[in-house]
């Protein structure tokens, strides 16, 4: 049911899965529901106290139920800690499947115990029904190392917990999400809230740079699905003659913005400076 980076040692991934688990389930996919469907096929009581009697909630509005819903899963599964010192920001994962060009989205959470031990910190995740890759473990493990080297303030211990879980159980693999998820751990450590709305694709180096990333429509698409208005790409893909980014972003009444690097991602997706 969960995995550990201990140490960050570096090239070693280790996952564990609940038996009978399938990786990838596109059979549903052809026409996605909005994520909140995952309340109602797996925990409709939880689904029913959070949204009550109304049946419109769509949107931006539908990814808060779902951030709410995993908090509380994090803290029943994290097990005993100093619940005034935690820290969980849900972060926007964009993703694209192969038996259509709807894309999917996710939402990572993130979840920091702020305890004094183990130091360094340690790294883990839940598998909710996404269920990652090597490429994207090994994407998590460096985007999770370099929030590190770019918090020098900050006093690293304790452990980060993610879960991601999507409308499908899916698989999620490869680095596309890479610079989404340094953002995210940056700000889980600066205590920075993510300004919601806004969803970012891209690779991430050594450096801090944002690298290209395929399927941008794709991800474009089911970012507008859950409401979601900016969408951040990596620089030069904008008018990459492979799509008309400019016409899909006027069809969806999306903003497309990009971005170079993680410094220019995070006072997007923060209105603070890295």
């Amino acid at each position: 049911m969960a995995g550990r980076f201990s140490g960050l040692q570096k090239g070693w991934v280790h996952e564990e899965k609940e038996s009978g688990q399938t990786e990838s389930q596109e059979e549903s996919a052809a026409n996605p529901p909005s994520i909140h469907r995952i309340f109602t096929d797996h925990i409709p009581l939880i689904h029913w106290s959070i949204r009550g009697n109304t049946e419109k909630d769509h949107g931006a509005t539908l990814v808060r139920n779902l951030g709410v819903l995993l908090t509380a899963v994090l803290w029943l599964n994290a097990g005993p800690s100093s619940v005034s010192a935690e820290y969980v920001l849900e972060l926007p994962i964009l993703a694209a499947i192969k038996s259509n060009n709807l894309g999917v989205f996710e939402i990572l959470m993130l979840r920091w115990d702020q305890q004094s031990h183990p130091a360094p910190p340690s790294l883990q995740w839940r598998i909710g029904n996404v269920v990652f890759g090597e490429s994207h473990l090994s994407s998590m493990a460096r985007a999770f190392r370099y929030a590190m080297e770019r918090t020098p303030g900050v006093q690293h211990s304790g452990t980060v917990t993610a879960i991601s879980l999507a409308y499908m159980p899916t698989g999620s693999d490869g680095p596309s999400a890479g610079a989404a998820m340094a953002v995210g751990f940056i700000a889980l450590f600066k205590g920075d809230p993510l300004h919601r709305g806004i969803a970012l694709t891209g690779t991430l180096d050594s450096e801090g740079n944002i690298g290209p990333v395929g399927s941008i429509p794709d991800k474009v698409r089911a970012a507008a699905r859950e409401g979601y208005r900016t969408i951040l790409i990596p620089s030069g893909q904008l008018h990459d003659p492979e799509w008309n980014l400019p016409r899909l972003g006027m069809e969806l009444n999306v903003d497309l913005k990009e971005v170079g690097t993680i410094d220019e991602a995070y006072r997007q997706m923060t209105g603070r400076p890295l």
